[in-house]
């Protein structure tokens, strides 16, 4: 078995098996929970079970047509473009695995998120096909800002609530910035002088 037939495979089954974690994990909390109900797992740390239109951690317009089509067709464009990047730099030795497995990561995110958008609009009888909405449970309020600072008395520090696709993606995304500068622009410029 090749270089490159070894870490695709590898590749291919991590990104299943996370798509896997995340949708399993989705699909629990959309059957066993109603919408809004809270769990404490930790005092810092909840389950809750919301649904929002599409955008990381529910940002962003609420245009149906924004939030659905285009950012499912977006997701799938980054999607494919990435599994072309990975598949064109994969046998290159040079490239570290971990590397490789970052971009799994953000892969695996996209793909997570382009399901529940796709069919659970379909499956959960709401809506048609690429009008679902992503579920999210993972809940961190660490603190309240104090009443007395302006703007933010009072409010949660970081208050959104986001799904295990969201985390793939925002750790992978700050580890590539972090970590992973250098191969980036080597096998960008690689790839570049290929054409």
């Amino acid at each position: 078995m090749t270089l490159r037939d070894k870490r695709l495979t590898g590749l291919g089954l991590m990104i299943i098996l996370a798509v896997m974690i995340d949708q399993a994990v989705k699909l629990y909390i959309r059957t066993h929970f109603t919408e809004g109900e809270m769990h404490e797992v930790l005092p810092f740390f909840f389950l809750t079970f919301i649904e929002n239109n599409g955008m990381a951690f529910g940002l962003g317009p609420n245009w149906k047509w924004f939030d659905k089509i285009f950012l499912t067709l977006i997701r799938i464009l980054v999607s494919g473009g990435l599994g072309w990047y990975i598949w064109r730099i994969v046998e290159d030795a040079k490239v570290k695995t971990s590397y490789l497995v970052t971009l799994g990561f953000v892969m695996a995110g996209a793909i997570g998120n382009i399901i529940d958008c796709v069919f659970y609009g379909k499956l959960f009888g709401y809506e048609t096909w690429f009008y679902g909405r992503v579920v999210d449970m993972l809940y961190f309020p660490l603190w309240t800002w104090p009443d007395w600072l302006p703007w933010i008395g009072g409010n949660v520090f970081f208050g959104p609530v986001f799904n295990i696709a969201d985390s793939y993606i925002t750790c992978s995304v700050i580890a590539l910035l972090i970590f992973f500068q250098k191969e980036m622009d080597e096998s960008i410029k690689k790839l570049k002088s290929e054409r």
